[in-house]
């Protein structure tokens, strides 16, 4: 099913939504309301660029929202459906640490934190694991996993499981540690370095490395189980995503654009399918990636694609529930009945899950310099908690939509740009910028 496309382009300064002035009269998520407009530039928040339409009007009906304890790997679970997670109504900067190095020319910040029995954990652009009090951000212990006489190796990521961090690294090796003082246990050298966070579930640890293998390792020792190659693909995005796992099967997103559905205890295939769009609107179309994390809920599989597609598929046969010309590189969000996601073209979008129909779509701010087009911003997100769509961007803003409408309720400025999605856990959202701060708000 194709989307209609407009061509119609209207200059920012005519949407009337700025961060300093139109959004003044907005209800702010994040603390009390803002304070009057200082003097200087205004810098837009959104844009009236849109080039997604709705399908059609219906009412969205959400879950209610609920206190999640922990986040305890990228995506929150090993399915990375959340749904609808409960905080506070008035949110407030509870504390701000910075936990080693941020992303630069030369390396990039790619690990989302991961939060588990009071502690928040942190991989930084230069290999070093950080455990913070997730009262306090009092920094715990720190350490320096990368293996001697090695260089380089950024990228990777975190998941936590019975009192051990799991990381995936950028120099070839999944390393396990201990939650408490950040000894390492075992490591376990691999095909390739790997850019996305492991998987945890049911005593194995499933990792995806750059040359298109996943593998599956025994938690307890890092022993290799299985693997399976997919197609390599020369080309790829900088970031890299996480299997997703319920029951006895493991979806596996490749850079080149497959998705596989394999048995957890062995490996074997039970179908495949391709995210690979036949015709691309962009020059950066030709990357096949899957960058966003696949979502696994209720006997279906959620995934979009870069190359403009966005895919339903039945878990057990494989077969498409439905599809649309929809692409993006961050991890969509389910709830209830309902997708929300950020798309190649930075809409905002809400999707009916069981049909795809688009329901609304909100365009955000995609040029730090509008007049110009220059510096292309990220929004990272988004995560649902309490009725709001959570976003933060490379920029450097903090940013709600309802899941209703799509309408803004809130803005802040972030202490630097984000380029990672935020986590929620205990009431908490805690948001990981490019310099390495980790910020709590509740």
């Amino acid at each position: 099913m194709g989307v209609v496309r407009m061509k119609r382009r209207l200059a920012l300064a005519s949407a009337g939504l700025i961060v300093a002035a139109g959004l003044a009269a907005c209800d702010t998520w994040l603390g009390d309301n803002p304070d009057p407009p200082l003097p200087g530039k205004r810098i837009a928040v959104l844009s009236q660029d849109n080039v997604l339409t709705t399908d059609k009007e219906a009412p969205i009906r959400l879950p209610p929202p609920e206190i999640n304890a922990d986040w305890p790997e990228a995506g929150g679970l090993a399915n990375h459906a959340m749904h609808h997670m409960k905080v506070g109504a008035t949110l407030k900067k509870a504390w701000e640490t910075n936990v080693g190095t941020g992303s630069s020319a030369r390396i990039r910040l790619l690990a989302q934190p991961v939060v588990a029995d009071g502690k928040v954990f942190t991989l930084d652009a230069d290999k070093q694991v950080s455990a913070l009090d997730a009262k306090t951000g009092n920094i715990l212990w720190q350490a320096d996993i990368t293996p001697d006489n090695v260089e380089g190796g950024s990228g990777g990521g975190l998941a936590y499981d019975n009192g051990h961090l799991y990381v995936a690294t950028g120099f070839a090796q999944v390393v396990a540690v201990n939650a408490k003082d950040g000894k390492v246990v075992w490591r376990q050298p691999l095909s390739g370095p790997m850019r996305g966070a492991p998987t945890v579930r049911g005593g194995r640890v499933f990792v995806i490395t750059v040359d298109d293998q996943v593998h599956c390792l025994s938690a307890e020792d890092g022993k290799e189980l299985w693997s399976q190659q997919g197609i390599a693909e020369q080309a790829s995005l900088l970031s890299g995503t996480s299997p997703a796992v319920d029951g006895n099967v493991v979806i596996v997103p490749y850079s080149s654009g497959e998705l596989f559905a394999l048995r957890v205890e062995n490996g074997a295939v039970l179908w495949q399918d391709s995210l690979s769009a036949i015709s691309r609107t962009q020059g950066i179309g030709t990357l096949t990636d899957i960058r966003g994390r696949p979502i696994i809920d209720r006997g279906k599989v959620y995934a979009v694609g870069h190359s403009d597609l966005l895919v339903a598929i039945d878990l057990r046969s494989g077969r498409r529930v439905w599809e649309r010309d929809i692409g993006g590189m961050q991890s969509p969000w389910i709830a209830g009945d309902y997708l929300f996601l950020v798309t190649n073209d930075n809409e905002a979008v809400a999707v009916d899950a069981t049909n795809g129909h688009v329901l609304w779509v909100t365009q955000l701010q995609t040029w730090k310099n509008p007049d110009i087009k220059t510096h292309r911003i990220v929004w990272a997100g988004p995560v649902l908690a309490s009725d709001r769509l959570i976003f933060g961007s490379s920029h450097g803003y903090l940013l709600s939509l309802s899941p209703y409408t799509g309408k803004v309720l809130g803005y802040e400025k972030a202490p630097a740009g984000i380029s990672i999605q935020p986590v929620v856990a205990d009431g908490t959202i805690y948001f990981y910028t490019d310099d390495a701060d980790v910020v709590a708000y509740r």
